[in-house]
């Protein structure tokens, strides 16, 4: 691996962990930062509109962001973005400091707004996941893209094991320190771009133009989806991740309302999902990679995220209250393998079906996908959760789940994948 290539990898990597720290080191703590400016019975519907306003915005930035750095090469847009998750943080924290200390009624709807404004800015400048991913596919040759790609899985579970760990335990000591920490990360990250990382587009590769079609982020998707290449692949992509993120962004409300979790209990669990996943990210994925195939791991992250949304909606606060929490991180745990298995997988088989001039147009509509889907689900799931039941979002999700298989397992099945060198 050259220096250049070694370089550009670490500055993707630490990008997507900045923007996983600053999402996760919060995320799991919506739920107590949410529970004194509402009623109880809204939290839910809360958190839900929270984690779903980051994803629409991300969903209506990722494409332009994905093609502006087709023209414009990826090192301009990388620092733009890491700036805007910086600003985005601390209005996100000024607002829950706001509603929490504060206190009075005026002050409670100022700090709910100026946490959505937050968590809106926030999914914009997340963006830059597409252009990291962008960036490592560039310096990767395609037959080692998925376990390259799985860096990304790595990063994430990284982030889960940092964010909430260390959110939650500085959130006892004060409210600000978890947004501090997030902010300092962003700051971090932007110095180590500035003066580390070399443009990995070359100017014969990028695309000539920029149209204003890439200002509509369903115009890049349409395209996308209607490539009979990569179609229903990125179909069953974007479903998928209207079940994931509507059960990782309802689990929290779950496990606190319903099973009285702590917030250290909280923390604890997205950190065994962080733990896990770099697990199968960082290790297992390469080896299982080359002695199943992509295909199968597809198949087998299905069936773990089945068994993961079964045995949440079977823990109970009541007679099997000693049961509850090891269902709950059992859970977890399959979602973790399930997520690292079909993931990069799934990317990896996209990528390569499509040539090298049009890879951050389409990594920028797959991770749009990615968006529109978390933007969807934890809405859904907020709104199934308030007015059915609190377990009708992981019912609901074991079905939608069948219906990725479908999209997913056939095309795979019965098509040989076509490498784009």
């Amino acid at each position: 691996m050259s220096r250049t290539r070694s370089i550009a990898l670490l500055c993707a990597f630490l990008t997507l962990l900045n923007d996983r720290i600053g999402e996760s080191m919060v995320f799991p703590l919506l739920t107590f930062l949410v529970a004194p400016l509402v009623d109880t019975q809204h939290v839910g519907l809360v958190v839900g509109l929270l984690g779903g306003s980051y994803a629409a915005f991300q969903f209506l930035a990722t494409p332009v962001i994905g093609s502006l750095s087709d023209h414009f090469g990826r090192r301009p847009v990388l620092m733009v973005c890491i700036v805007g998750t910086a600003v985005s943080v601390g209005l996100f924290g000024l607002g829950a400091a706001l509603g929490t200390t504060l206190m009075a009624g005026s002050s409670a709807s100022l700090g709910l707004a100026l946490m959505f404004v937050g968590r809106s800015l926030h999914g914009v400048a997340g963006g830059t996941a597409a252009t990291a991913q962008a960036v490592i596919v560039d310096v990767t040759p395609p037959a080692k893209r998925a376990q390259a790609l799985g860096l990304v899985g790595v990063a994430i579970g990284l982030g889960f094991i940092i964010g909430p760990g260390v959110g939650s335990w500085l959130m006892d000591v004060h409210l600000s320190l978890p947004i501090a920490m997030a902010v300092a990360v962003a700051l971090l990250n932007l110095l180590l771009t500035l003066w580390f990382f070399s443009e990995t587009l070359p100017v014969s590769a990028r695309q000539p133009s920029f149209h204003l079609s890439a200002f509509n982020p369903f115009w890049n998707m349409i395209q996308t989806l209607g490539n009979p290449r990569v179609g229903r692949l990125s179909v069953g992509f974007g479903l998928f991740f209207i079940v994931l993120y509507s059960c990782v962004t309802i689990l929290v409300p779950f496990v606190t309302l319903e099973l009285s979790w702590q917030a250290t209990d909280v923390g604890q669990a997205f950190a065994l999902l962080g733990v896990v996943a770099i697990a199968v990210q960082g290790v297992l994925l390469g080896p299982l990679s080359r002695w199943l195939g992509e295909q199968r791991l597809v198949s087998i992250g299905i069936g773990l995220m089945l068994l993961g949304c079964l045995l949440v909606s079977l823990a109970r606060p009541t007679a099997l209250d000693a049961m509850a929490k090891p269902l709950v991180d059992s859970a977890v745990v399959m979602w973790a393998m399930g997520i690292g298995l079909l993931v990069p997988s799934l990317r990896a088989v996209i990528s390569r079906r499509l040539d090298a001039g049009s890879q951050g147009k389409a990594m920028g509509s797959v991770q749009a996908l990615q968006s529109l889907g978390a933007s969807v689900g934890p809405v859904t799931a907020g709104i199934l959760f308030t007015y059915l039941t609190p377990r009708a979002p992981f019912l609901i999700a074991l079905l939608t789940l069948m219906l990725v298989g479908g999209l997913t397992i056939g095309p795979l099945v019965r098509q040989r994948q076509q490498v784009v060198p």
